[in-house]
C-alpha cells in the first residue's frame, strides 16, 4: 500500500490503514471513489502419548556344579525408544539421557541352538527384505510429501487447530486491567519489510491458535509478501519469531501468518461482533508508533459502517466495519478490538482524519474514529485460508457507482454477460435501495452488503427500474482476492 496521503482538504475526513510510525497511509474515504469530471464505477465484489513399557532385566546363567557361581552381572532397564519430547529450547544437549549399555553373556556352543536351517530359506528371506525395505522407502516418501504439503494448510480449517473460544472474564465484568492483564499475552508486533527496508513496517496482531498462527492487517505485510522480505513476530516477551505468509485478502485487508516454536504463546478468545450494541465498553490492544503492548479504551460508535481505505493498484478493502473512539493510531493495525469479557470482536484496521499529510505534518493521528474489521469475517477468512492458502470473495459480475451525484440506492452502471447478475436479471441502470431488506444508500454500502455474504449464497436485491420496485435474487460467484 502506498505511503503517501491521498485526499481533500481538510476538514473532510479520510480513512487510513496504519503501516510505520513515519510512513501515514491515508486514504480518502472516499479518495477511490471520486475523480473530478468523471462517475467512476468499481466492480461489485462481495465479502500424550503413553511411552512402551521398560523391559525387564534378566539374570545371567549361574555356571554349573561343583565350580563356584560367578556373580551376575546386573543389566539396567532397556532404556524405551520412546523418549520425552524434544526441548528445543535447550540448545547443545540431548532431550534425554542415553540409557546405560547393556551387560549381556554370550551363549556358549553348548548352549547354541542345533539344526541346519535349509538352503533355499536364505533366498527368500533375502527377496522378502528387498520387498520390505523398498515398500517402507515408498511409504515413508509419500508421508513425507502429503505432510510437506500440507504443514501449513488444514483440510477442516479453523476446525482443524487449536482456537480459544471461551473468554478469559465474566461478561459482566467491568475492569479493564483485567482485559488487559488477560489480552496483552495473545497480543503481538509485526515488523515487516517495506519498499526496500527490511523494518519498514510496523503493525500488530494477535495469536490464534496454539499452531502459531496470528492473525494482521494484510497491508501490513502485503509489501514484504510481494517482495520476499523478512516478517517478524514479536511476543509479548519481546522474543523476535520468524514468520511466514500462510496467506493473504487484499479484499478484507487480512493476513495469516505463522512462526515455529509457539508453545508459550496463548491464543486470544475469539468473540462475536453480531452481539455488539452502540455504547458498549471496548478496548484496543497494539503497537501504536511502535510502542508495543499498548491499551486504549473507549465505546462502540456504531455498527456497520461502509468503509473502504484505498490500496494500490486501484484495488480496495471494503470493510463493514465496528467503529470506535478507542485511540487507534499508525501501529495498531491487526490487533485486536476486544469486549470485556477478554474476547475479540473485531481487528483494529482504520482510522479516520482531518487530512493533512503524514505525521510530520500532525494532522493524521487518532482523532476518535477508528474501525475494526469484525470478528465474523475474521473466522470466515481465516478458515478459507488454513484450508487452501486463498481466501475467497462474492461477485455478482456488474458495476456500480461509487462517486458522483448523491442517489438514493446504488446505480449499476454495467452487467457483466454470462454473470450472475445477468442471469438474474439484473439491467443496467437499475437502481438498488434495499439487499436481504437491509437499505442500500450508495455503491459503497451495496459492495459491503454482498461482501458480507460467502459464494454459493443467494441474496435478494430491491431494484427501482423505470419507476417501479422490482425484486431480483442472486446467486453469488466467487473470485479469489
Amino acid at each position: 500500500m502506498s505511503d503517501q496521503t491521498s485526499g481533500p482538504n481538510p476538514p473532510e475526513p479520510t480513512v487510513e490503514p496504519d503501516v510505520r510510525p513515519d510512513i501515514e497511509v491515508a486514504v480518502p474515504h472516499d479518495a477511490v471513489l471520486r475523480e473530478p469530471d468523471a462517475e467512476p464505477t468499481q466492480p461489485i465484489t462481495g465479502a500424550g502419548w503413553t511411552s512402551p513399557s521398560d523391559s525387564h532385566p534378566t539374570s545371567a546363567p549361574a555356571a554349573p556344579p561343583p565350580q563356584p557361581a560367578p556373580q551376575p552381572s546386573p543389566i539396567p532397564p532397556q532404556q524405551s525408544p520412546w523418549g520425552p519430547p524434544v526441548d528445543h529450547q535447550s540448545v547443545g544437549r540431548p532431550a534425554y539421557a542415553p540409557s546405560a549399555p547393556t551387560t549381556s553373556m554370550p551363549l556358549s556352543r553348548a548352549d547354541a541352538p542345533r539344526g541346519r536351517v535349509p538352503g533355499w530359506i536364505w533366498p527368500v528371506v533375502a527377496v522378502l527384505a528387498l520387498l520390505v525395505g523398498l515398500m517402507g522407502g515408498f511409504l515413508g516418501a509419500l508421508g513425507y510429501d502429503r505432510w510437506d504439503g500440507r504443514a501449513s494448510t488444514y483440510d477442516d480449517g479453523l476446525a482443524s487447530v487449536q482456537t480459544q473460544d471461551v473468554a478469559p472474564l465474566d461478561a459482566d465484568n467491568g475492569s479493564i486491567p483485567a482485559v488487559a492483564q488477560a489480552l496483552l499475552p495473545s497480543t503481538v508486533q509485526i515488523i515487516a519489510a517495506f519498499q526496500g527496508d527490511d523494518e519498514g513496517a510496523t503493525g500488530s496482531g494477535f495469536v490464534l491458535d496454539r499452531q502459531g498462527h496470528i492473525v494482521t492487517n494484510n497491508h501490513v505485510v502485503q509489501s514484504a509478501a510481494e517482495d520476499d522480505g523478512p516478517i517478524k513476530v514479536v511476543d509479548f516477551e519481546g522474543v523476535r519469531h520468524e514468520a511466514t505468509v500462510v496467506g493473504r485478502s487484499p479484499v478484507y485487508d487480512l493476513a495469516i501468518l505463522k512462526i515455529d516454536d509457539a508453545d508459550g504463546l496463548e491464543p486470544a478468545a475469539l468473540g462475536a461482533s453480531l452481539v455488539l450494541h452502540v455504547g458498549d465498553p471496548v478496548v484496543a490492544f497494539g503497537s501504536p508508533l511502535g510502542l508495543s503492548q499498548t491499551v486504549t479504551s473507549g465505546i462502540v460508535s456504531a455498527l456497520n459502517r461502509p468503509v473502504t481505505t484505498g490500496e494500490e493498484d486501484n484495488i480496495s478493502s471494503y470493510i463493514n466495519a465496528v467503529q470506535t473512539d478507542a485511540a487507534i493510531n499508525p501501529g495498531n493495525s491487526g490487533g485486536p478490538l476486544v469486549n470485556l469479557a477478554g474476547a475479540v470482536v473485531g481487528v483494529n484496521s482504520a482510522i479516520a482524519t482531518t487530512g493533512g499529510g503524514g505525521l510530520a505534518g500532525g494532522g493524521a493521528g487518532n482523532i476518535g474514529v477508528g474501525f475494526a474489521i469484525p470478528i465474523e469475517q475474521v473466522r470466515t477468512t481465516a478458515d478459507q485460508i488454513l484450508k487452501s492458502g486463498e481466501a475467497q470473495y462474492p461477485v455478482i459480475g456488474a458495476e456500480v457507482r461509487t462517486g458522483g451525484s448523491a442517489s438514493v440506492g446504488a446505480l449499476i452502471t454495467e452487467v457483466t454477460k454470462d454473470a450472475p447478475a445477468e442471469d438474474a436479471g439484473l439491467l443496467k441502470n437499475d437502481v438498488v435501495t434495499e439487499v436481504d431488506e437491509l437499505p442500500v444508500t450508495d455503491g459503497i454500502a451495496l459492495i459491503v452488503a454482498i461482501r458480507t455474504h460467502q459464494p454459493g449464497e443467494t441474496i435478494e436485491f430491491t431494484v427501482v427500474r423505470g419507476g417501479s420496485e422490482k425484486t431480483v435474487k442472486i446467486t453469488l460467484g466467487g473470485e479469489v482476492g
